[in-house]
């Protein structure tokens, strides 16, 4: 696949994630389209930057409309989860090829589609919130951004067990990935996941991710958000099989 072409697409998939179109549950489709022209570890770090991109916008767009008592429940355990991550992708990334890293992405790409298929349920559940359900979520979601940008099922679906409104959700998921891949920073320099020399090569993509911001706010108000999520989850589903199936 045309590498100007991919890095085109994880641009504006960002850009359009961070702008609402999706939210969160869009970000897990660009480890996998990076992988197709890059090894895994690359894709991993090298999507970091954009994300980072993504996030001031983002922030700028719902600046204020978080809820920080999930904040402050859900940031300290996902902080532990980015150094597990970080500690599993170091070792992975030291292996001859990338084979388990590719799989591991896989695995939470398909738990994208998953959560998709049996989020409905979840909603109807008779729910009562404790503490350790934002721990739990925390962590995971701290780990599987880690090694996949694939932190949206667990934080998405803690969030929608607390009924909070749209905008909310929005705003709650912008700042909680920020924090999150701001912490992720140093520790994929630290192990040499992102090469600061393959940046100046995909320099020009940054400007395509506020594209996708203002395209993502546009589209919100225009697209079913049900044809466009079921969209995603066919992609997702197809480049979750890509990893998983392909030959090491």
């Amino acid at each position: 696949m045309n590498t100007v072409v991919v890095v085109a697409l994880v641009s504006l998939s960002i850009g359009l994630s961070k702008g609402g179109l999706g939210g969160p549950m869009l970000v897990p489709l660009v480890t996998p389209l990076l992988s197709q022209i890059m090894t895994a570890p690359q894709a991993v770090g090298v999507s970091l930057p954009l994300l980072i991109v993504g996030d001031l916008f983002a922030l700028r767009l719902y600046w204020r409309k978080w809820d920080m008592q999930h904040i402050k429940l859900l940031v300290p355990m996902a902080i532990l989860g980015v150094v597990v991550g970080t500690a599993v992708l170091a070792f992975l990334a030291t292996r001859p090829d990338d084979t388990i890293l590719r799989r591991i992405i896989g695995i939470f790409t398909l738990s994208v589609v998953i959560y998709r298929l049996i989020r409905a349920r979840l909603v109807q559940v008779q729910y009562q919130p404790h503490h350790w359900h934002g721990y739990l979520a925390g962590i995971f979601a701290g780990i599987g951004s880690t090694l996949a940008n694939a932190g949206a099922p667990p934080f998405t679906a803690y969030m929608l067990m607390q009924n909070p409104s749209p905008e909310s959700f929005i705003g709650t998921a912008s700042l909680f990935f920020a924090i999150v891949n701001m912490a992720k920073l140093p520790g994929v320099l630290a192990i040499r996941v992102l090469d600061l020399q393959q940046l100046p090569g995909i320099a020009w993509s940054v400007l395509l991710v506020p594209v996708g911001v203002g395209l993502g706010r546009w589209l919100t108000v225009r697209v079913s958000p049900q044809v466009f999520e079921w969209s995603m989850v066919g992609l997702l589903l197809c480049a979750s099989a890509v990893l998983l199936l392909s030959p090491s």
